[in-house]
Order: structure tokens, then C-alpha cells, then sequence
């Protein structure tokens, strides 16, 4: 309903108990909850058009989901921000890995220097278990979704109209994988078209949901940089690919190194700035589902440094003739691995090694 908004959803929620019960309140109610005209109109005029059992028929057509902001499934990340939509509509899955994404976005012209330089990155970003999120727009957009999809990461693509309409048309396949690897989102409703003041907005669930922000082309006035400011607005990383002093399509980007967002040579930039290795980590171990008390204990005593059956004996407690037989079942689950004899790690993706940077 037009102007009603995050703050006037608390305002009914808080008068009212429910938004059912402010569903069907009379406009003096609506008036008493401290609407305005406009909003009680808005609200009054919508709601004898529109049947609740038809949108919810319709959205199960679509396969799509919705949560509202006390679901327990809506990202925390995007609840920090001020202007969070209360709504979100979603087609695919929001896993809690998703809680470490990184916002790719640039300009819909990309040169050939920046989808090189986004297959390059992203790439490698998703094998670093990073998912990617963007707006599904031409170029950079769409680059960056389709090299996290090839390298078997996830991906999230922000909508700026309803999940039935996939803009642009042309991009109804990479939707579909996207929807099949990770998900579409959208804080709009079915059958809403796509307009220029809607694809801003988006912008700010694109930054909002992820730890930052990448900035791979962008030219001074575009959305890229919208998302920029409103990462920092929101408290994001922002991070910038240097380019030529002589294109415009790096004229925003090196304006963003100037005034102090993180210059991006290659993934371990933002690797390191994010401390994402250590997440990585965390990532893997969430993923293993210990099958008894032994495998927890010995599991919280593993991490990526090497160590010694003797000394896991020692720390939990537990027979050598117990520990070594659990430690057998948990390295053929594919938990854990045995890197020298009897030394073991949490078992994890070979990456390129880099040490972390402790402040």
C-alpha cells in the first residue's frame, strides 16, 4: 500500500497487537493510531480490492516464500538497518551461511577489464564459501551471479519488482539458477512492475544484506555508487577495483579509493579487511553434525592446526582406545582428515594460504 512503510507497520502493530487487527480497523481507529489522512485512505481504498486467500493462492503458485520481520528466517544483517522491509518475498532459500555475503555491484556497460576482473574475484570468493549478492541488472550484475554459480558457490539476486517478473527478460535463466543455488528476494509483492524510484530502494536491501559492499566499475552518478553510500550509511565495508584515470567506468570507483574505500587488488583484500577466513572456518564446522557426545567433545577441540591423538586424549578426558576409534569414524564421515601420523585438523576446502591479519 503506498506510504505505508516500515515506521507506520510498527506504529499499527504497536496500537492494534496484530496487523490483522489493523487490517480491519475503521478509519477513526486508523486515525487514533496516529495515521495520517493520505495513509488511512491509501489503506481504506486498498484493502476491499485485494482477497488475501487470491494472493496467498498466488504466491504458492509461484513457489514463493514470505517472511515478515519477527521471522525467525529473516537475515538478522538486514534487521540492523534503520529502513528494513518489513515484508520479503522469497523464491529459492536463505540458508545461514547467507549471513557471510559480500554485495557485488557496477555498471551495466562493463568493459572487458571488469568482467575479468569479476569472474576473477567472485570466483574466488565463492569457493571461499562468500555468497554473492547482486541485482540481476545487465553487466556486472549478472557477471558476478553467474561466476559464484560456476564455481559452486551461492548467490542472491535483489529484485526491484515482483518475483513473478524477471527484469531483464533476458536474464530469465541466470534467475533460475540463481533461485536453484541460493535465492531470489524482493520486498515488493507479485505482479509489481519494475520502476525507476523502486531499483534505489533495492539498493539499500542489496548493502544491507551482506558485510559489504564491492564496487567493480561505476561511473560518478550511478547506482552502483547509491549502493556505495548507502553501504556506508549502514555501517558496510566498502570495497573499490582501481581502474584507468582515463575511463569513465572507473571514474566513480577510483573517487571511492580517494575518499577511502578499500582498494581491491584480488580476493584475499577483502578476505583479510573482513577477516572471512575465520568465517570460512566457522562455516565448516557448522556444517558437521556430530552423531554423539564423544565426536562433539573431540570436535571442539580440532581447528586447522594439526594436533596430536595424545594430546586430544589428554584434554578430553578419554581413552586412547576411544579416541582413536571415534576419530577413525569421523575422518570417514569426511569430518576431520589426518594431515601427519596421528596429528588431525577439521576437515575443510585446500585453499590458497594467507595468514590473517591479527590487529
Amino acid at each position: 500500500m503506498p506510504g505505508i512503510g516500515r515506521v507506520k507497520f510498527a506504529q499499527l502493530e504497536n496500537h492494534f497487537g496484530s496487523l490483522e487487527n489493523a487490517w480491519r480497523a475503521s478509519p477513526a481507529d486508523l486515525k487514533q493510531a496516529g495515521l495520517d489522512s493520505s495513509s488511512i485512505n491509501a489503506i481504506t481504498s486498498q484493502r476491499s480490492k485485494i482477497s488475501l486467500e487470491a494472493e496467498m493462492e498466488k504466491l504458492g503458485s509461484y513457489g514463493v516464500k514470505v517472511l515478515t520481520w519477527h521471522d525467525p528466517a529473516y537475515p538478522s544483517r538486514l534487521k540492523e538497518i534503520y529502513d528494513y522491509p518489513p515484508v520479503l518475498y522469497v523464491r529459492g532459500n536463505l540458508l545461514p551461511e547467507d549471513e557471510w555475503a559480500l554485495a557485488v555491484v557496477g555498471t551495466r556497460r562493463a568493459t572487458v577489464y571488469g568482467r575479468q576482473v569479476t569472474e576473477e574475484i567472485v570466483s574466488d570468493l565463492a569457493r571461499s564459501r562468500i555468497t554473492i549478492v547482486s541485482g540481476l541488472a545487465k553487466g556486472a550484475d549478472s557477471v558476478a551471479h553467474s561466476s559464484a554459480l560456476e564455481a559452486g558457490g551461492r548467490s542472491i539476486a535483489v529484485f526491484a519488482c515482483g518475483l513473478d517478473i524477471v527484469y531483464p527478460s533476458e536474464n530469465a535463466n541466470l534467475a533460475r539458477r540463481v533461485m536453484e543455488q541460493g535465492a531470489l528476494i524482493s520486498e515488493y509483492p507479485l505482479t509489481t512492475r519494475p520502476k525507476a524510484d523502486n531499483f534505489p530502494r533495492r539498493n539499500r536491501i542489496m548493502s544491507g544484506i551482506s558485510l559489504g559492499v564491492l564496487v567493480i566499475e561505476a561511473g560518478e552518478r550511478s547506482g552502483a555508487m547509491i549502493t556505495a553510500r548507502l553501504a556506508l550509511e549502514q555501517n558496510r565495508e566498502v570495497f573499490a577495483i582501481p581502474g584507468s584515470i582515463l575511463s569513465p567506468a572507473s571514474s566513480g570507483t577510483n573517487h571511492l579509493i580517494q575518499d577511502g574505500a578499500k582498494l581491491v587488488r584480488n580476493y584475499t583484500d577483502i578476505l583479510e579487511e573482513l577477516n572471512l577466513m575465520a568465517v570460512a572456518r566457522h562455516i565448516e564446522v557448522k556444517k558437521v553434525m556430530p552423531a554423539s557426545d564423544i565426536e562433539s567433545r573431540l570436535l571442539k577441540l580440532l581447528s586447522a592446526e594439526p594436533a596430536h591423538i595424545d594430546e586430544l586424549c589428554r584434554s578430553s578426558g578419554l581413552p586412547i582406545s576411544t579416541v582413536s576409534s571415534t576419530l577413525a569414524i569421523m575422518e570417514l564421515k569426511g569430518m576431520i582428515k589426518q594431515v601427519e601420523t596421528m596429528n588431525y585438523v577439521l576437515a575443510r576446502e585446500a585453499r590458497e594460504e594467507y595468514r590473517v591479519r591479527v590487529d
